[in-house]
């Protein structure tokens, strides 16, 4: 898959710079507050309770008081202006996301499963966008706290950085170790929880076909398999991760406790005040804090960047079909026509899906595709609205390469209806317009009666207006194909393809289908791939596909009588009484 140089994830927060630059600002404020508060607070000890100053105690704590409601403001200020950063640096991602996702190839599309697609727009955008909003008020708040508590306990007495000195290499070292061993972790975690949606998709799609064939016991068994895999490996992260907390209070309780005791013996040496040791001890609890903030900092790094990866893939991936620069042709009359076109798909092995096909399809002309299954007849139609690229040779619309057009340009062009219709929540009106935005009322039930879709959408309680649910469950399996139909039919398309787009239909109404198609359409190209004999035979001609090749391309009635492979077809469906 062809990558783009070093796309920067940074460049999304670029544009809300000024609202990322406060939350450090404020969080200054915050920080100073807190660094102040040990100091003020030994005060009161060694001038107020040790000396008995009450108006040394009362002035010094509403200072204290004072400042922590400066405090407060300044560490709510600093979340808010991060939480606004980082959700518009989220959401600007996710656009992008999805306008790549879109722009991608068929090809691009079978290599990134939809459930990983999914994952890394929600839960890997939103690591990096909680990251994100951490990182710009810890980041700054852990080295401020870090820095200040030190250099604020060696001003009372140097020899407490002994201590410090002590404790910072064995708490760097177990940062350190946490991150080296959570870092690839957190990179499974990620691709059980791609498994997991793929297996929660695939099974709400294919809901009705899991309960046919009562398969729910197997899906959740395998549900349950996803889930505790993913469940194991993130416990397992977790457990590396509850280690730091009780490794870091161990190692901040000791250097307590050297505090205390260095403490203890100046104090009795008159070279340190009671209220100092108190407020070194505060200090270096800062300190570990700061340190401690780092650890999980850290940690959120190593899960940031197991995301900014797998976003960076789907940033990264250029679309294979682009368009070509300048001015594109566009499609007048409908011909299409394939030299010397082989095609394989990438990663495939062995015999190439579609081998040296030549052939022409007249402007105008009914075109029917017969073969067995697997013998390349979607491959071959994938090729002319530029789906996929030719392997080899060329497909031609009009004379024109396909690779010279615009995609956008080619596709508006052509309708392609497939086998399984694929509807959008909201009316059935909505769903037609697809087709044309701009289409009236008298459009779209035109369009309806020509899909021979009119009918049974007046009967329904809104007729038009009706509001059907997510991916057409409201309507049946035929009723949807009709829509899809007449949602391609409505775009007055040079070139119509139906994919086996009528096969929940009976003959009866396929024929009345067919018959409306060539009496309104007469100008438009109609490429039909079919099951049945009876669907193709009245087209001008019938191309035959057998493992991958051409064998046959002449109207039913000659091919009859030269090609073997419809022949046989032919005769498999007379014996069973469709090729009527």
């Amino acid at each position: 898959m062809k990558k783009s140089p070093k796309i920067k994830l940074r460049k999304y927060l670029a544009p809300y710079w000024f609202v990322a630059l406060m939350s450090p600002i404020s969080m200054f404020v915050e920080v100073g507050v807190d660094l102040l508060q040990p100091t003020l607070m030994a005060r009161i000890v060694d001038e107020g309770v040790l000396k008995g100053d009450m108006a040394a105690i009362l002035s010094t704590g509403i200072l204290m008081l004072v400042l922590s409601i400066f405090g407060g403001l300044g560490g709510l200020a600093a979340a808010g202006f991060a939480s606004a950063a980082s959700q518009n640096y989220g959401a600007d991602m996710r656009n992008d996301m999805y306008r790549k996702v879109m722009s991608l190839s068929f090809s691009q599309h079978d290599r990134f499963s939809t459930g990983s697609l999914v994952t890394r727009m929600t839960n890997d955008v939103t690591q990096l966008q909680d990251f994100t909003a951490q990182a710009l008020r810890m980041f700054f708040r852990s080295p401020l706290l870090f820095i200040g508590s030190i250099i604020m306990a060696l001003r009372l007495n140097p020899k407490f950085g002994l201590v410090i000195l002590a404790i910072l290499p064995l708490e760097a070292l177990v940062v350190w170790l946490m991150v080296s061993k959570t870092s690839p972790l957190f990179e499974i975690v990620q691709k059980r929880l791609d498994k997991l949606n793929a297996v929660i998709q695939e099974n709400v799609i294919a809901a009705r076909v899991v309960k046919v064939f009562v398969r729910e016991d197997r899906e959740v068994r395998r549900f349950n398999e996803s889930n505790d895999s993913l469940t194991d490996m993130t416990l397992k992260v977790q457990r590396t991760m509850a280690c730091i907390m009780p490794l870091m209070t161990i190692l901040m309780n000791a250097a307590v406790i050297a505090v205390i005791w260095i403490g203890g013996l100046e104090v009795n040496r008159g070279a340190i005040k009671v209220g100092e040791v108190m407020a070194v001890i505060n200090y270096l609890t800062q300190v570990m804090m700061g340190m401690m903030m780092f650890s999980m900092l850290f940690n959120s790094i190593a899960r940031a960047r197991a995301s900014a990866v797998r976003v960076r893939e789907v940033l990264s991936a250029d679309p294979e079909i682009v368009a070509p620069g300048g001015d594109s042709p566009a499609v007048t009359a409908g011909a299409v026509s394939f030299r010397k076109v082989s095609f394989s798909y990438k990663g495939q092995e062995g015999d190439a899906v579609l081998q040296d096909i030549d052939l022409d399809i007249r402007p105008g002309e009914t075109v029917g595709i017969m073969g067995a299954t697997g013998t390349g007849k979607t491959s071959f139609i994938n090729l002319i609205p530029r789906f996929y690229d030719a392997t080899e040779g060329c497909v031609l619309v009009d004379g024109v390469d396909v690779r010279e057009y615009d995609p956008a340009v080619l596709r508006r062009d052509i309708s392609v209806v497939l086998q399984k219709s694929e509807l959008f929540s909201g009316t059935v009106a909505d769903n037609i317009r697809w087709g044309n935005d701009a289409a009236t009322q008298e459009e779209v039930e035109a369009a309806a009666r020509i899909a021979q879709a009119h009918d049974f959408i007046s009967a329904l309680p809104e007729g038009y207006d009706t509001v059907i649910g997510q991916k057409g469950s409201s309507v049946s399996g035929g009723q949807k194909q009709r829509i899809a139909i007449a949602r391609g039919v409505l775009k007055k398309p040079r070139i119509l393809i139906l994919d086996d787009a009528s096969s929940a239909l009976d003959l009866a109404t396929e024929g009345k289908l067919r018959r409306a198609i060539r009496e309104n359409m007469t100008d438009m190209t109609v490429i039909i791939i079919a099951a049945r004999v009876a669907s193709v035979r009245e087209a001008d001609r019938i191309i035959v596909l057998d493992n991958g090749c051409v064998v046959g391309f002449d109207r039913h009635e000659k091919l009859l009588e030269s090609c073997p492979v419809y022949r046989d077809i032919y005769d498999s469906q007379m014996r069973g009484g469709e090729a009527k």
